[in-house]
């Protein structure tokens, strides 16, 4: 039976949590602007981004390929984004401003990048969704696609959420 008291699951966020986690993650956080990173879907169970390809981003000046570097880079703060997702979802009973103060302490503990193909392309796209939210530790699945969508690289993290 049911519990009286459960909470629908969160379907999506409100356009300021959106907008403030957004600022968090693009601006905020100046690595992520020097990789250029961009959120282009932000909802409870999956996060979204795209990287351009740039100049300064080239690994191998032969082959115009992206830095793996920058691969790796990607993947973790995607894992973190999913996690700050998650425990916005997990606290839809605060404002967002007081679930935008809950990502503080969080930081990688652990993370791991499989390389399967060469990164060479326009632009490349980036997806992350936590597999599992606890009360201290939070595993996380990451994607990266070429602009094809072609599967380039895989990640797995965990990360500090307390």
């Amino acid at each position: 039976m049911p519990q009286a008291h459960a909470k629908p699951p969160v379907t999506e966020f409100e356009p300021e949590f959106i907008a403030g986690l957004k600022d968090i993650f693009e601006n905020k956080i100046v690595f992520n602007r020097l990789l250029g990173l961009n959120i282009t879907g932000l909802t409870p169970s999956l996060v979204t981004a795209r990287i351009d390809m740039r100049h300064e981003l080239v690994g191998h000046p032969a082959y115009n390929r992206l830095h793996g570097g920058v691969i790796s880079a990607g993947l973790d703060a995607m894992g973190g984004m999913a996690v700050m997702a998650a425990i916005g979802a997990r606290h839809m009973d605060e404002s967002p401003l007081e679930r935008l103060q809950r990502f503080s302490k969080l930081g990688t503990i652990d993370l791991r990048i499989d390389y399967l193909r060469p990164a060479i392309g326009e632009y490349f796209e980036l997806r992350a969704e936590v597999m599992r939210l606890g009360s201290r530790v939070a595993s996380t699945r990451m994607e990266f696609f070429g602009a094809d969508g072609k599967l380039l690289s895989t990640g797995a993290g965990a990360y500090i959420v307390s």
